[in-house]
């Protein structure tokens, strides 16, 4: 017998509460919040002392949840914050005309690849799009925000102030289902120092700081060039993309020229048996993240 949409809704918001992670509903057959908005808010009931927002408002109380799924066949959100999860969404290009083009499972694959990494094995579901949602359970302490394509191009990753769509849920589009791996593993370590903003800078640091701050670019950048010309097969790429993302904060700093970078790398790069190709891929992807996400120095 076939289970009816509402049922088998509000079991998906029971499997995902069970689980630990806090569900509250979106429109039906659509990926929007059901709950109302600040302007429309009545100060009563659930937000008789304020206006309670969707995160706060997600639950993994069973029966708050089979009374809200009694009213229609709400889809699913999951609170990624509040049930201490970072997934990271995998989309696919929006012009499904250019098949060439990467989608974010390999651009990720290759992000992957060049941390030196195999893609990790998580819990995952297939969005309705096609694209791919992996679940990372977040470390204590650590407070993680959303991201949009820093990572990767199509990566973008769900955390504090954000929500996904959960296995069982459908839209015109499609069905998001659940794939493999039943339980979400550990945010990987190497992510995570992707993910965490770097710490900030002083703004106006003396002129003795900035001095040793070069000095002590220097020194890092001949150490780096010297642990990638010496890397081995197997581990050449990792070498020069972890090479990049540590020397990328001093040209955004201002210690180090780019390009006095990227050819000291290139050329260490190459020593140690990579193409002129793969050293420049690694570099500009690696730099730009690095310099992206690492704060300026103010002037002295």
């Amino acid at each position: 017998m076939t289970q009816d949409p509402r049922s088998a809704l509000l079991r998906a918001a029971l499997d995902a509460a069970e689980r630990g992670w806090h569900v509250f509903p979106l429109r039906p057959g659509a990926k929007r919040p059901a709950l109302h908005g600040e302007k429309a808010c009545t100060r009563t009931g659930p937000c008789a002392a304020g206006h309670r927002k969707w995160e706060q408002r997600a639950t993994t109380d069973p029966d708050r949840i089979r009374a809200a799924w009694s009213r229609a066949p709400f889809n699913v959100g999951i609170a990624t914050g509040r049930s201490g999860l970072v997934v990271v969404d995998l989309d696919v290009p929006k012009d499904k005309g250019s098949s060439d083009a990467p989608d974010g499972a390999a651009t990720f694959g290759a992000l992957c690849e060049r941390a030196g990494h195999p893609v990790p094995d998580t819990y995952r579901t297939r969005t309705a799009s096609g694209g791919t949602h992996l679940y990372f359970t977040a470390p204590p302490g650590v407070q993680l925000t959303n991201t949009a394509g820093s990572i990767a191009a199509l990566v973008d990753t769900r955390a504090h102030g954000g929500y996904v769509v959960a296995a069982g849920s459908i839209t015109p589009t499609g069905r998001y289902e659940a794939l493999c791996a039943p339980v979400a593993a550990p945010l990987p370590g190497w992510l995570l120092s992707i993910l965490q903003p770097a710490p900030k800078r002083p703004k106006a640091p003396s002129v003795a700081t900035v001095g040793q701050s070069r000095r002590y670019a220097d020194t890092a950048l001949a150490g780096e060039v010297r642990n990638v010309a010496s890397a081995v097969t197997g581990g050449r790429e990792a070498a020069l993309f972890r090479a990049a993302r540590a020397l990328g904060r001093f040209v955004a700093w201002g210690d180090l020229p780019r390009s006095v970078v990227e050819q000291a790398l290139q050329e260490a790069g190459e020593a140690a048996g990579l193409t002129v190709a793969e050293c420049r891929s690694t570099l500009r992807s690696a730099l730009n993240w690095s310099i992206a996400h690492n704060q300026q120095r103010g002037t002295a």
